[in-house]
């Protein structure tokens, strides 16, 4: 069988790679020529652990391919999927404009059978209007060929995305025709072969899914900040709490440690795409509304701490460990990092930033506004106090002693909660965390 995925971004890249590891034969497109050319090179644009040996290995065996021609690949190819980027529009909801370019350009050359399966997170409805648009240039062209078009929403995490899809919890399958269903069964056999269901269902079912996933593992974590920031003030350790309610296995442990607030470029996207479809059918999503207040709220919760200790930060200088939104990607959007710094900026504050991958990323945003340390310690120089923002692991067993001799004002503010509270005060640090008493 062969493969065409069409966007080379981060769910098309995963997607493609993996599927060319198990031996199908994938052709990645994309329009940006500078991009295909990297990557014939083995030269991935994201990082993601494991991704870059296994983009070179698939090339190497001549499984993976690189185009920017979807009029080439799409005349030899049995599946193709459409996994372009889905932005938040100026009112939140998800931005088609790049999956119906794509849709055109399918039904531009399409000159046999072809199943389209769309991989981006996109509204309900989306397969319908994919549908419409392949039907339409098919008619400018006075021809007739049979087509079928699925969602096959992707489940994946940033930073573990190649086990995610070699291993996947389940693999949701939206189809309306028995020829699809099979054609995507085969496909998706060799990831079942250890019991990894797939679960078939009506394609507006499969695209609220990933929707509905999302925003459930949103509300999640700011249900747990909005109770940790409670712990604060009634006196109560948010860590307890949390171990106490994840021991029900009702609840469960996932996603439940209180921090700074999610971002990246899922959760905060489809949240809003998913109110602002609500909005659309004027039933108004409550509860995410509050998911989203919460999230945007806990993002300044470590500058009020901050603010609340120095009074006055002008002239302050602050060293930050950790840029990216959560550990093992250099995916900045949306991260707390951004916030925190902005509003540091702003007070008058001296910025000293260190992160081990994201540091490239950040630059596009923040540019030269902070100043970028080539290690963790570095940043401590001179510092009047430390913000830990990214849970890396090199960020987990600092050396104390070295800490406290670099730092002029031995303060932390903790927005993860990895470190000892007991431990710092003993070593003459102030300790502000997350959902519990400060020191």
């Amino acid at each position: 069988m062969k493969v065409s995925i069409i966007g080379t971004g981060y769910v098309g890249l995963v997607s493609g790679t993996c599927f060319a590891e198990i031996g199908l034969d994938v052709t990645c497109i994309d329009i940006d020529e500078q991009k295909i050319n990297n990557l014939k090179k083995g030269i991935i644009p994201i990082y993601e652990p494991g991704l870059s040996e296994m983009v070179q290995q698939n090339i190497s065996k001549g499984r993976l391919h690189f185009s920017t021609s979807i009029a080439e690949t799409i005349q030899h190819c049995d599946v193709i999927f459409s996994a372009v980027g889905t932005p938040p529009g100026a009112d939140g909801s998800a931005d088609l404009q790049q999956v119906k370019a794509v849709a055109k350009e399918i039904g531009k050359h399409m000159n046999n059978y072809i199943l389209v399966v769309t991989k981006s997170t996109v509204p309900v409805g989306t397969a319908q209007k994919v549908k419409e648009v392949i039907r339409k240039e098919l008619e400018k062209r006075k021809v007739t060929f049979d087509f079928d078009v699925a969602s096959n929403p992707e489940f994946l995490k940033e930073g573990d995305a190649i086990n995610d899809f070699l291993k996947p919890d389940r693999i949701v399958l939206g189809v309306e025709t028995d020829k699809a269903k099979d054609l995507l069964m085969r496909l998706y056999k060799p990831f079942t072969l250890n019991g990894h269901p797939i679960i078939c269902m009506d394609i507006p079912s499969a695209e609220m899914t990933k929707y509905a996933a999302n925003a459930m593992l949103a509300l999640r974590i700011s249900f747990i900040n909005e109770v940790a920031n409670l712990c604060e003030i009634v006196g109560a350790d948010i860590n307890m709490v949390r171990n106490g309610i994840g021991s029900d296995p009702r609840i469960g442990t996932r996603f439940i440690y209180p921090g700074i607030g999610y971002g990246g470029s899922c959760f905060p996207k489809d949240v809003k795409a998913l109110i602002k479809k609500g909005e659309e059918h004027q039933y108004p999503m409550k509860i995410l509304q509050a998911v989203e207040t919460v999230n945007d709220e806990q993002k300044y919760i470590l500058f009020k701490k901050a603010q609340h200790y120095f009074k006055d930060l002008k002239g302050k200088r602050c060293a930050i460990w950790g840029l990216s939104f959560k550990p093992e990607t250099d995916d900045v959007r949306d991260a707390p990092s951004l916030v925190i710094i902005d509003k540091l900026l702003q007070a008058g504050a001296t910025v000293v930033a260190y992160d081990p991958i994201a540091e490239k990323e950040a630059k596009k945003i923040v540019g030269d506004k902070v100043t970028y340390a080539s290690d963790m310690y570095s940043t401590l120089k001179n510092a009047d106090c430390l913000f830990l923002l990214t849970e890396w692991k090199e960020f987990r067993c600092p050396d104390i002693d070295k800490m406290k001799k670099y730092m002029k004002n031995p303060v932390i503010f903790d927005g993860r909660n990895i470190f000892d509270k007991n431990e710092l005060k003993q070593s003459g640090f102030t300790y502000y965390c997350i959902g519990k008493k400060n020191s």
